[in-house]
């Protein structure tokens, strides 16, 4: 409990964030000082005028009905004679959250005399309040600020009308802190005669300015991911969220970057400027969580070269305290599905252990009584979330996973009885037994094949649901494996649940992403046979993939486990619509939410839905690292503690190389084509196996060439 008390303004407006100080002396030798804060709202907070912490949209997003972050700062080198501490607030996410409660703040201070006395000075009706320079600030409409205005304290605060501290908890995730500074790539005048800033990456965080202006001058700016066909500015994907960036200038040189939201960008259109525009003067500032990179991916193919430094962006721009869909557009939300189908390759690419500790504990806490798991996580609308096969799963995917990259007993040992009773809720809820029918599913979204402009193709969701059952109960089974306890009803259960999906689907599967759903699950006894008739399906489709959310993480996985890896490499390496390398030829430089989100002729994907950094087809990543540099984990030994490599090579490639930093220390693959052979180089700081061209080896720790 923090000896301190939930406050709010007195006055009424809601548009203007609120500054709140307290003045306070000391007079003896301090030994040590911590700051606690937290906010219904986000906060920055100041001593002395430093910044406290360097924590960006601090607290971050949790399920606030059920638990709210606490920051504790070490402030003790910020403290002097006489202080002043202030508490600036906005509403970030917290505004989605459909209840009365106005945004409020906590904080104390606990000073630590070198004398043993502490003191504690905590937020209370004593604070003054002052309107700040930020009169606007929105998670998606942007802000406007006015560095002509002085402050004036000459308000209370009150104390909050639900005072309550019962859902504080500590900091759990990583912090979302400023990561890179992007300078101007290119300034373009459009056709339409607009000046636009070209930051050369999609990326989220916000533009910082220098400017020597006089006061009054208004500055203002717009946001975008591409341009259209012609060369003009387009954002109107983004949908309602108005994205501003309004700034009134003070006298002099001053410079200026927002603190308590993001946008996602490329592009910024200059829409008033009072003075000559130089580059110099415009930076992007990238924020996202603190996660360390791990997974590193290079080749002789440029192209693919770019796809996995897109991978890496989509990543980086939607790891922002939880796992969005986007940055840029009015929605922003932690989608369960598309966590799910990346969660491999994001834990690769970064160590996203605690990131996803936390999250997952909001998972948690949002699961209903019977075991339904929302659409994505916080649940914050009023509406009827959908229960969804392939998202309400990552309630199982993404624990398992993060076991078997980190070897962390901890998060299945936390996750293993709400995913019981995900499994259950579905044994308990279906129109049939042994399968999932009838239930209310995305399935495999954004599939191809279907009427355009639809977002769902033609492949059936109960069978996807059913066979994602299945895998939520294969995954439920390792887990209580892991922790000793008895599953042996569940296995069952998955036994029935097989024999239930091959009786009733028969191996007669209409798309590519029904195949995909039988092979990896493993659910049909004739998986050679269905893996030809998949390839079978592509070759008549003009080698093209036509899969969505759901198929397009594992279509490559099965195509090369069961013979087709040159199949699968000409689906990688395609470069025509629809493949993974034809948004790098419309300029991508982040993972897009649809095959066609520019069409081959210019034309954009109807603006409703269509997000230009959306990681799910990213997916792919992982394929890269497990099957090109056959970098892959071992169940008995989870966490590296063992590797299996099984490197496969392609001659349209002249050399590859992956290499993840693991807590035993760097897993590294690389092969070339040399001579008219492929060399391999191996290295592993752990004892492994190997398998070369149907080869098994044996590997102590160090390097290894074949």
């Amino acid at each position: 409990m923090l000896k301190a008390n939930w406050i709010v303004p007195s006055y009424r407006s809601k548009k203007v964030c609120p500054l709140f100080k307290k003045d306070f002396s000391i007079e003896k030798e301090v030994a040590s000082a911590t700051l606690s804060v937290t906010a219904r709202g986000v906060y920055e907070a100041t001593l002395n005028s430093h910044r406290v912490g360097d924590f960006i949209m601090a607290p971050g997003w949790t399920s606030y009905h059920n638990r709210l972050q606490v920051q504790t700062y070490d402030v003790t080198e910020l403290l002097s004679e006489d202080n002043v501490l202030i508490l600036e607030l906005a509403e970030g996410w917290f505004w989605r959250l459909k209840n009365k409660l106005p945004k409020a703040i906590i904080a104390e201070l606990h000073i630590v005399y070198t004398d043993g006395i502490e003191e504690y000075i905590g937020t209370d009706e004593s604070w003054l309040v002052a309107k700040s320079n930020l009169r606007f600030c929105h998670l998606y409409n942007g802000i406007k600020y006015n560095a002509a205005l002085s402050p004036v304290f000459k308000y209370r605060a009150k104390i909050a009308r639900d005072n309550s501290q019962d859902l504080l908890v500590a900091q759990q995730g990583e912090i979302v802190k400023e990561q890179e500074r992007l300078s101007v790539k290119e300034i373009i005048t459009t056709p339409k005669g607009e000046t636009v800033l070209d930051f050369g990456q999609n990326m989220t965080g916000y533009l910082e300015i220098t400017v020597d202006a006089k006061e009054g001058d208004k500055i203002s700016f717009s946001f975008a991911e591409i341009l259209d066909k012609d060369g003009n500015f387009y954002n109107e994907n983004y949908r309602k969220a108005k994205a501003i960036y309004e700034y009134i200038c003070k006298n002099g040189v001053q410079t200026y970057k927002p603190n308590l939201t993001f946008y996602g960008f490329r592009y910024v259109r200059i829409d008033s400027y009072p003075t000559e525009i130089k580059p110099e003067n415009f930076t992007a500032i990238v924020v996202h969580s603190d996660m360390k990179r791990t997974g590193y991916i290079e080749s002789s193919d440029p192209m693919l070269n770019q796809l996995f430094s897109n991978i890496i962006w989509g990543q980086k721009g939607n790891f922002l305290d939880i796992p969005t869909d986007c940055p840029q557009r009015d929605e922003r939300l932690g989608w369960t599905g598309d966590a799910q189908v990346f969660i491999r390759t994001a834990s690769y690419n970064y160590n996203v252990l605690r990131f996803f500790k936390k999250w997952l504990s909001d998972v948690k806490a949002e699961q209903y009584e019977n075991g339904g798991v929302p659409d994505f996580i916080p649940s914050i609308y009023p509406r009827k979330p959908r229960l969804s096969t392939a998202w309400a799963d990552a309630i199982a995917i993404c624990p398992w996973q993060c076991y078997l990259t980190y070897g962390d007993r901890e998060i299945i040992e936390n996750l293993f009885e709400p995913v019981k009773k995900w499994v259950d809720y579905i044994t308990n809820t279906t129109a049939k037994k042994n399968l999932w029918f009838d239930g209310d599913h995305y399935a495999d979204w954004l599939e191809l094949g279907g009427e355009y402009g639809k977002c769902k193709g033609p492949t059936r969701d109960d069978l996807v649901a059913s066979a994602y059952y299945a895998n939520s109960v294969n995954i439920l089974i390792k887990m209580g494996k892991v922790l000793g306890y008895d599953v042996s009803a569940y296995e069952e259960l998955h036994k029935n649940i097989r024999t239930a999906f091959i009786k009733e689907f028969r191996d007669d599967f209409k798309t590519q992403t029904e195949h995909v759903m039988a092979l990896q699950f493993e659910l049909t006894d004739k998986p050679q046979a269905v893996a030809d008739s998949l390839a079978e399906m592509i070759h008549k489709e003009g080698d093209k993939i036509q899969t969505g959310f759901v198929g397009t993480p594992y279509i490559l996985h099965v195509l090369s486990r069961y013979g087709y890896k040159e199949l699968a490499y000409t689906l990688l390496l395609r470069k025509e619509y629809p493949s993974w390398l034809y948004p790098i030829s419309k300029g991508a430089t982040t993972i897009w939410e649809h095959w066609d989100g520019i069409k081959p002729n210019g034309d954009i994907w109807p603006a409703s839905m269509n997000s230009y950094n959306h990681y799910a087809y990213g997916a792919v990543g992982d394929w890269m690292y497990g099957v090109m540099a056959g970098i892959n984990t071992v169940e008995d030994a989870p966490g590296f503690a063992k590797v299996h490599f099984a490197p496969v090579p392609d001659d349209r490639i002249d050399w590859f190389k992956a290499e993840i930093d693991t807590a035993y220390g760097k897993v590294s693959s690389h092969w070339w084509h040399e001579d008219g052979k492929v060399r391999y180089e191996i290295e592993t700081p752990v004892d492994s196996v190997a398998t070369i061209d149907g080869k098994t080896h044996e590997l102590s720790p160090g390097k290894h060439i074949f």
